[in-house]
């Protein structure tokens, strides 16, 4: 194990996760120095690439989420200095960011996603072609920034969306709704670790049950029916190795009982990894805690 040098932990930014990858920083870099590696911060800003330059770690832990942290703009920065990172590289990061291409990208897997609705834009403002419920939501953001759950009843349905609701130039996609029960898997090294039910009082797992203390509960591991876990376990780690994802992802599910389906919504290439987070829990159920968890992603750290 070699720990020389200093190890960078970029974090922030100016994108809709800024505060959740501080968050996210914050306790990684304590785990660090808890576990013997020097760490510095660094916040993402413009002048990232003087920053790195002038600090010269010998590495850089990747603490960063959603765009230009997530979709690979970062890795190829990293790529063309030289600088060995956490997480994964620039092309599993792009494909899996961009969730209609991810979806392409796994077309050939046994993994089921919910299908693109036809999404028109016309007129400052977005239609769905067709009916209720569906969601519409980023393409290429997380942390459930943005989306919008459209009921069955909803009065919304019948006309546009102002594209007001959205940051300048967001791309969208719609997808049927499903209902059900929220499940999630995080891989470490190719491995599952176990199913989480994630149980929250919104209507949906959203930015506030993600990231307020209490806004939701964790069931580890989650009491499902086995055929649905071990479905679960099994998509995960075959939508890892097939984006070539490297250290950890988190692929996020929606069980719907009632037709026994299992559906994959996405996957992270940069789970949450906060005092609430969802990763370190079913990292510590296997008996890794936070210190040992950082440290083998930094072992782990490369260029593509």
């Amino acid at each position: 194990m070699d720990k020389s040098g200093i190890t960078a932990f970029l974090m922030g930014g100016w994108g809709t996760e800024a505060a959740v990858s501080r968050a996210t920083g914050k306790a990684c870099m304590q785990a660090a120095v808890a576990a013997g590696w020097e760490c510095m911060a660094i916040e993402l800003d413009r002048n990232v690439a003087n920053r790195l330059s002038d600090a010269k770690p010998a590495r850089v832990f990747n603490a960063l989420h959603g765009q230009f942290g997530e979709d690979g703009n970062i890795q190829g920065l990293l790529n063309t200095m030289g600088i060995p990172y956490t997480h994964s590289g620039q092309l599993a990061s792009a494909i899996a960011m961009d969730k209609p291409v991810c979806k392409q990208v796994l077309a050939d897997t046994d993994i089921i996603f919910p299908p693109n609705l036809c999404l028109r834009i016309k007129g400052g403002g977005v239609q769905i072609q067709h009916p209720p419920p569906y969601v519409i939501k980023p393409r290429n953001d997380g942390s459930s920034v943005g989306v919008i759950i459209v009921a069955a009843d909803d009065k919304r349905a019948s006309k546009p969306f102002p594209l007001s609701h959205w940051a300048e130039g967001t791309e969208l996609m719609a997808e049927p709704y499903i209902a059900g029960r929220e499940l999630t898997v995080a891989v470490l090294d190719g491995k599952p670790l176990t199913v989480t039910e994630i149980r929250q009082a919104n209507a949906f797992y959203d930015y506030e049950a993600k990231y307020a203390t209490g806004g939701s509960t964790h069931h580890l591991p989650a009491k499902i029916d086995g055929k649905i876990f071990d479905q679960a376990m099994a998509w995960a780690a075959t939508a890892h190795t097939s984006l070539g994802c490297r250290g950890v992802s988190r692929a996020d599910y929606r069980y719907d009982e009632a037709s026994g389906q299992l559906y994959m919504l996405e996957i992270n290439t940069q789970p949450g990894m906060t005092a609430t987070s969802l990763l370190p829990e079913q990292a510590r159920l296997q008996g890794i805690e936070m210190p040992q968890l950082i440290t083998t992603l930094l072992e782990a750290a490369q260029c593509d």
